[in-house]
């Protein structure tokens, strides 16, 4: 596959961009029997090993703090906030129910804190005052919980809280779940949080609290380290998870088991099934060089193409790959200026005709507008050229 690097030129096809979707990958086998609704999928292909009413539209109790906390990650990588800011708890946040690490009025604790209350406690009051620290307030935060669902292509989920507490017009689906696990693993960080299995917070105080984790998996299922547990009396034991074992990263969501245990042996199957039928391989790494293409009237005449993400095969156990076929398909008319990220076109890996992996290609470095002293130097050179070979 590394033979792929290489030195390109305006000879390439042109894509539109098309946005990756989950390939179904069918299987009889009945994983998740009690429960409402459940699905597996490989993280990094998306494709979907297992599934069972994934579309329906479900409560998805403290499911839901997944996207609370995807909003949070990235405002952290933004620079919108730092791990170090204090977030003061408000009256409002301080009298939710359910899961807390009782907050009092007034009371400020880091992001940090706060995160470590969702991620492992589940709190409730944490994720309130984390929504009002970046939005104002609760609602303001959950319009914008709903505009990133339907940036992430979510067809059956809207929200009406940040905590899953019961509301009416909360709901989710288990295929919605897996992509909203998906995208939250996008930030490496998370599971320092989600993986813990205890810890504490306000420690050096009288009021030390003990934090264990609501996923018992993490301790007791080799290679879980999230995502989130949820339960209400509606929504029944709930559960999305992910684990890693020899390089591949499986996301598990059910929705509607009957009790924890339930909960936890119907992930386990799946996590399991996943485990044993299929591998994956690593055929390129976000930001490796693939090749140097024109740019017009830039002040470099070539820039770098680097892979936005991560490409990997699955395969299923035993299957040998061959004939695998990457392509590069880039945008028509690649001009100056560029800034680093821009998206460029993409790569595709095909095999016996079909897709079956792709990343959006992106440029490695800004490349500002030419000078006209550079654009002048160009012509001038081009026309010495004619006529050196007249």
């Amino acid at each position: 596959m590394k033979r792929f690097l290489c030195i390109c030129t305006a000879g390439l096809f042109f894509l539109g961009s098309v946005s990756p979707a989950l390939a179904n990958e069918t299987s009889e086998t009945e994983l998740a029997p009690n429960t409402k609704s459940a699905i597996l999928i490989e993280r990094d292909t998306g494709t979907i090993l297992y599934a069972k009413n994934e579309n329906e539209k479900l409560a998805p109790a403290s499911m839901t703090k997944i996207l609370t906390m995807i909003l949070i990650m990235e405002a952290i990588e933004e620079d919108r906030i730092a791990w170090d800011d204090k977030v003061t708890t408000s009256e409002y946040a301080a009298s939710m129910g359910g899961s807390q690490i009782f907050l009092e009025p007034g009371e400020a604790m880091t992001v940090k804190e706060m995160l470590t209350g969702i991620a492992i406690g589940s709190a409730n009051d944490a994720a309130v005052a984390m929504a009002e620290k970046l939005a104002g307030s609760e609602q303001a935060f959950v319009v914008q919980m709903n505009k990133r669902a339907k940036e992430l292509g979510l067809k059956n989920t809207h929200f009406s809280n940040c905590t899953g507490l019961p509301v009416e017009n909360h709901y989710s689906s288990a295929k919605d779940m897996a992509l909203m696990g998906k995208e939250l693993l996008k930030h490496p960080e998370i599971t320092k949080f989600t993986g813990t299995y205890e810890s504490y917070l306000r420690e050096n105080t009288d009021e030390k609290f003990w934090l264990v984790n609501t996923n018992r998996l993490v301790k007791f299922y080799p290679g879980v380290d999230g995502l989130k547990t949820g339960f209400t009396n509606e929504s029944k034991y709930c559960l999305t998870a992910t684990a890693v074992k020899d390089d591949m990263r499986l996301i598990a969501v059910v929705f509607g088991a009957d009790n924890p245990k339930e909960r936890n042996a119907q992930v386990t199957s799946m996590l399991d099934y996943g485990f044993s039928h299929y591998d994956t391989s690593e055929q390129f790494k976000k930001d490796d060089h693939l090749a140097l293409v024109p740019v017009e009237k830039g002040n470099h005449k070539r820039v770098t193409l680097a892979v936005a993400d991560d490409v990997t095969i699955l395969t299923k156990k035993g299957e040998k790959l061959s004939h695998l076929e990457p392509k590069m398909h880039l945008n028509k008319d690649i001009h100056a200026p560029l800034s680093k990220g821009a998206v460029l076109g993409k790569v595709v890996i095909e095999k016996d005709g079909k897709v079956i992996a792709e990343s959006k290609l992106v440029a490695a470095e800004d490349i500002t507008s030419a000078s006209w002293a550079q654009l002048f130097g160009r012509t001038l050179g081009n026309f010495t050229q004619v006529k050196l070979t007249e």
